[in-house]
């Protein structure tokens, strides 16, 4: 009858046995699938998924290839918006009754008169650069800056001719 010992260390290398064959497998395995040359045209594919994603390029430099991203800046064709269609899309936010954050609201003769009263030429300046007064902010061209600047003074004609 095998002693106590003998069954533990029976045990033992029974599990160091499997252990030393697993590894044994998986450097084998490791081996026949990881032993791939790198060709050429693999060589590209890794150069191309480790290239940086922008590159400087100094006044001066010659072209480096590069399409130029001028064209996808260019404004993309639309009809100019009248003054109403400004004020529904973007002006009304804060120029709606109650008036947000100390905006004037549309038609409060109160809130306009002394803006009325500093000019036209101030108002806007105020409404393209923006403006931070004592009641609120105004940001540049309310916060819309694909806004042409006459879609912005018409919308500022349209908040005037409510007024009057």
């Amino acid at each position: 009858m095998p002693t106590h010992e003998q069954k533990f260390f029976d045990g033992f290398m029974l599990l160091l046995g499997v252990l030393i064959g697993a590894l044994a497998g998986i450097v084998l395995f490791a081996d026949w699938f990881g032993s791939a040359q790198v060709g050429v045209s693999d060589g590209a594919l890794i150069d191309d998924r480790i290239r940086p994603i922008g590159q400087v390029v100094l006044f001066g430099d010659p072209d480096i290839g590069v399409e130029s991203i001028v064209a996808a800046a260019a404004e993309p064709d639309r009809a100019p918006l009248s003054g109403s269609q400004v004020y529904d899309e973007s002006c009304y936010l804060c120029h709606a009754a109650p008036g947000i954050g100390g905006a004037p609201v549309l038609g409060d003769m109160d809130a306009w008169t002394p803006r009325i009263a500093q000019g036209t030429a101030l108002l806007h300046d105020h409404v393209l650069d923006g403006y931070q007064g004592d009641t609120g902010f105004m940001p540049p061209k309310g916060g819309r800056l694909d806004l042409t600047d006459e879609e912005v003074f018409k919308a500022i004609d349209f908040f005037l001719e409510a007024v009057e």
